[in-house]
């Protein structure tokens, strides 16, 4: 399935184009329109396309500019321009930045499937190449295993860096990250469970991401809670993350416990933890930690020989007006309204 861009300020011409290529016969999957090209490279930027059909000549951005900043952008998008004879050498221009065909007004719907044809193979080719090979994947994943396995910590940072940057110099597209970093969570999940000590599960969840500093982002705090749950398997603690960060919280109200000081406790990334936290309990580690603190001072509040001053350090509040301020957005009362209506004076 494909997902295409047509990019004319000539409602007549997009219209037309859009027919054409919906009755081609190829799969496509997405089919935007865009109107000049600016408009066209903003929605490129929020998802880009398989192939972009633009017209040479527009308002705002041309085609010309459109095609170096998409070729800067990712030169993997295969673009068409579209022109009139009198345009052709001024389009000609593009070759440097990618230009894969031509299609000369008035548009026919041969051109348009001719055009179309050379692209879908173009993407073909371009999809079977081996970006990253199998020997240096499997040095990578070997590297990691090594590293996980001996809960060498440095080292699992390292090879992470060292995987970053040789990935981001290729220039991948998105479904190449997602792929590579698939691929490589599978083998090396694959090998810690071929050393037949410890069950593991994974968890590399790459659906809906949207762009690489996302999909990188959940594969490297994959890895660190990999690297998190075998450090609790040595230790022979199977304890839930979450409510091991539950039992600390509650255990230390009083005191300004940050979300990376609790994930460094139970030996998770701060990043994952906070994810896999928000997942848990429906609320971020703030929205939690404050609901209990005012859940507790309810229960201080209830016993007479507490002063509402000495609660607010109880639950953490060193500033006794913020802590004032905070329970009548929890519960709507000030605390002395509160006890008040407990019928303690």
């Amino acid at each position: 399935m494909y997902s295409i861009m047509i990019a004319d300020d000539e409602p007549m011409i997009r219209k037309g184009l859009q027919k054409l290529i919906q009755q081609s016969g190829q799969p496509v999957s997405s089919l935007r329109l865009a109107e000049n090209g600016e408009d066209a490279l903003q929605q490129i930027r929020e998802e880009r396309p398989d192939f972009l059909f633009t017209d040479i000549r527009m308002p705002k951005l041309d085609g010309l500019e459109l095609c170096r900043h998409v070729s800067e952008l990712d030169p993997s998008i295969h673009i068409v321009v579209v022109s009139g004879y009198s345009d052709f050498e001024y389009a000609q221009k593009c070759l440097s930045y990618g230009v894969k065909e031509y299609v000369l007004k008035p548009i026919s719907k041969k051109t348009v499937e001719a055009a179309l044809i050379k692209l879908t193979h173009l993407h073909t080719l371009q999809q079977s190449q081996t970006f990253v090979s199998v020997q240096r994947l499997e040095e990578w994943v070997g590297a990691m295993e090594d590293a996980i396995w001996s809960l060498d910590h440095k080292g699992l940072c390292s090879t992470l860096n060292k995987v970053q940057l040789e990935l981001q110099v290729q220039r991948l597209r998105l479904n190449q990250w997602i792929d590579v970093l698939g691929e490589f969570s599978a083998l090396l999940y694959k090998r810690l469970l071929g050393r037949d000590v410890f069950s593991f599960i994974e968890k590399l969840d790459l659906t809906g991401v949207k762009n690489e500093d996302e999909v990188w982002s959940r594969f490297a705090a994959s890895l660190e809670q990999l690297f998190a749950e075998l450090k609790v398997k040595r230790r022979g603690k199977l304890k839930d993350p979450v409510e091991e960060a539950k039992q600390y919280i509650e255990t230390h109200l009083a005191e300004e416990v940050s979300l990376e000081e609790v994930a460094g406790r139970i030996g998770l990334n701060a990043s994952y933890f906070s994810q896999l936290f928000k997942q848990s309990t429906q609320e971020t580690f703030v929205q939690y930690r404050t609901r209990r603190r005012m859940e507790k001072a309810k229960k201080l509040l209830a016993q007479p020989h507490y002063r509402i001053t000495d609660i607010s350090g109880e639950v953490g509040y060193a500033d006794h007006p913020h802590f004032t301020k905070t329970f009548k957005k929890h519960t709507g009362l000030l605390p002395s309204e509160f006890r008040n209506k407990l019928g303690i004076e």
